[in-house]
């Protein structure tokens, strides 16, 4: 019972995967956008109380475990996680690159699941993506 969090009058475990990607699934993670991503992601995340246990910022999306207390809604934690980083990375780096999109960088959509009793599953696929994108892309060249 030790590894639940706790409200006033509730204890609980909400544990989720998130996945998002760029707006055109573009390569634009990688370089000095990637080192800041995840303190940006895990302050935004404090903000609603909520902790980014797990993440990895692939080439061309996100990927994130996240606990978040049932008193928010996972569209709501997301959709602010995305629209203030926007906002960030258009403030920080927009000056510099013209095709910036700014405060629209995120596509609008996500994909979230819920982690259950598969966490450390999770946490593993998570951590070993991109070796597992690369031995994927070695096989289709043999295809």
């Amino acid at each position: 019972m030790d590894e639940y969090e706790s409200l006033s009058h509730t204890k609980y475990e909400c544990i989720y995967h998130v996945v998002f990607i760029p707006k055109g699934r573009r390569r634009a993670l990688y370089g000095e956008l990637r080192k800041h991503l995840g303190e940006i992601f895990r302050r935004l995340a404090e903000q609603k109380e909520s902790r980014i246990e797990e993440g990895h910022l692939m080439s061309d999306h996100v990927h994130m475990m996240i606990r978040i207390p049932p008193k928010y809604a996972v569209s709501q934690v997301i959709g602010f996680i995305k629209g203030k980083s926007a906002i960030h990375l258009a403030r920080v780096y927009g000056e510099r690159k013209r095709n910036f999109v700014g405060q629209s960088f995120w596509a609008r959509g996500y994909f979230v699941s819920t982690v259950g009793r598969d966490k450390e599953m999770i946490r593993d696929y998570i951590r070993h993506q991109e070796e597992e994108d690369k031995r994927l892309d070695q096989l289709k060249l043999w295809q």
